[in-house]
């Protein structure tokens, strides 16, 4: 975490935060669900719940990630990521599938009211800016970068393509890999 990017409190609350997700998902049993939530300047609350076992299976597996809370008029990624800092202090990247637009790896999901449905991974938002999506997670993000290994990664939600410089949506869930 970068001390010049947060205040001294909020950066260690921040790193609390992270820190008890982190071991909820590690001590969590099988098919065990690990939260997040994220309350931003403008009073909205960003929910994200990942179910998946307390340690991913390295070469790959499928994880339910849901979400409420969220601003359905902007769309959002759902995604593995290397994640550096606290929530919205840096884009997480590089992430896991890209812009999977041919939807051969799962390995993403776009949620935009807009165009949601229209290509493979792609939803719409339910009631209250909800979402409810499968993604195939792996510890190898390509070019080295390994989770746990080589990065920090966490199932995350960020701004879509339309919004990208936007950190509001940030949302991450820490996951550990065996």
């Amino acid at each position: 975490m970068r001390a010049a990017s947060l205040p001294r409190t909020a950066a260690r609350a921040a790193l609390a935060s992270a820190a008890a997700v982190a071991i909820t998902v590690g001590l969590a049993g099988s098919a065990s669900a690990a939260t997040s939530t994220r309350t931003v300047t403008d009073g909205a609350t960003y929910n994200l719940s990942v179910t998946a076992p307390s340690t991913l299976a390295a070469a790959g597996q499928n994880v339910t990630v849901t979400g409420s809370g969220f601003n359905s008029a902007k769309g959002i990624y759902v995604s593995l990521c290397a994640v550096n800092g606290a929530q919205g202090a840096s884009k997480p990247t590089p992430c896991l599938g890209g812009s999977d637009q041919a939807g051969t790896t799962g390995a993403s999901h776009w949620v935009n009211n807009t165009f949601g449905g229209t290509l493979p991974n792609t939803s719409v938002f339910g009631t209250g800016g909800s979402f409810s999506v499968t993604v195939h997670v792996k510890a190898d993000l390509g070019n080295g970068q390994i989770c746990g290994d080589t990065v920090e990664c966490a199932i995350v939600t960020r701004a879509d393509h339309f919004n990208s410089a936007n950190r509001k949506y940030d949302v991450h869930v820490p996951v550990t890999f065996n």
